[in-house]
């Protein structure tokens, strides 16, 4: 599988509030990709560590010390610790875990500009990095430190949104801090938004829907999640959907996802797109 002209493909999932499906989504993703075949490195850049407890369970997380958290990237008494120890293998073939907790909170600063040579702390880690083809960064539900740096360190940006008037209230403010962060990282792309927990049986997600689209136009993916419980099962029993029905309609639009990514990370318009 061919996915743009990189080593490994780096995407980062962002927007400014909770519940609009982040998380859920790079974990199934993960799995879609794990199931072609792909290596995939799960970094989780918030600091409530849901990625993290999906693989390993809440107790393990957060009894787990800062210096065995993504938290030693930015924390100076953990120089001592080799960065990448930190990477843990997880029960599904193909999927690493950099994970987060609370250790975190304190390091996701609301000023991340001024965050000096911490800006760069995931992308100095992730650089020399080749034993992975895709890199899914799951941020907090702000545009903190922790969103800044994986801006900073990854190749695009993906905003989910689910389709109501809360989900869609922050777009404005997420693309600014993309353009922002492309003064650091010129090579930062959008590939679109993504909209989720779509109930097609509602009206107003309809027109939410339809009101994106004429907004944001091609930027808007074609492909949709819905809100289906498989996700959520899946989810329960630490096993992306890809990986626990995958005859499921949630596997499938998984998979219609992890396609149109590619369809686009190899679009050639794409790279073109302007500031």
């Amino acid at each position: 599988m061919a996915i743009g002209n990189q080593q490994t493909t780096s995407i980062c999932l962002i927007n400014q509030k909770g519940g609009c499906g982040k998380s859920s989504t790079c974990f199934h993703l993960a799995g879609a990709f794990a199931a072609l075949g792909q290596r995939v490195l799960l970094v989780d850049a918030d600091p409530q560590g849901s990625i993290s407890q999906a693989f390993f369970g809440s107790d393990a997380v957060e009894q787990m010390p800062a210096w065995e958290t993504l938290a030693a990237l930015f924390d100076d008494r953990c120089n001592h610790i080799d960065p990448y120890s930190l990477i843990r293998e997880t029960h599904v073939d193909g999927i690493s875990v950099l994970p987060a907790n609370q250790h975190l909170a304190e390091f996701n600063s609301p000023c991340p500009e001024r965050g000096g040579v911490m800006q760069y702390a995931l992308r100095d880690f992730l650089e020399p990095l080749s034993s992975f083809d895709v890199v899914l960064f799951d941020c907090p539900p702000n545009l903190y430190q922790c969103s800044w740096n994986a801006m900073i360190a990854t190749q695009y940006v993906l905003i989910p949104i689910p389709p109501e008037d809360f989900g869609t209230q922050g777009i404005p403010a997420v693309h600014q801090a993309v353009t922002n962060a492309r003064i650091l990282n010129p090579s930062l792309r959008r590939l679109g938004h993504l909209i989720t927990r779509s109930d097609r049986r509602m009206l107003v997600h309809q027109e939410y829907e339809s009101r994106l689209r004429d907004l944001y136009g091609e930027l808007v993916l074609n492909t949709t999640i819905p809100e289906r419980s498989a996700f959520k099962v899946a989810l329960a029993c630490r096993q992306p959907v890809q990986m626990h029905a995958v005859k499921s309609m949630a596997a499938a639009r998984t998979r219609e996802l992890v396609d149109e990514i590619i369809e686009r990370i190899n679009n050639r318009k794409l790279h073109k797109e302007a500031a």
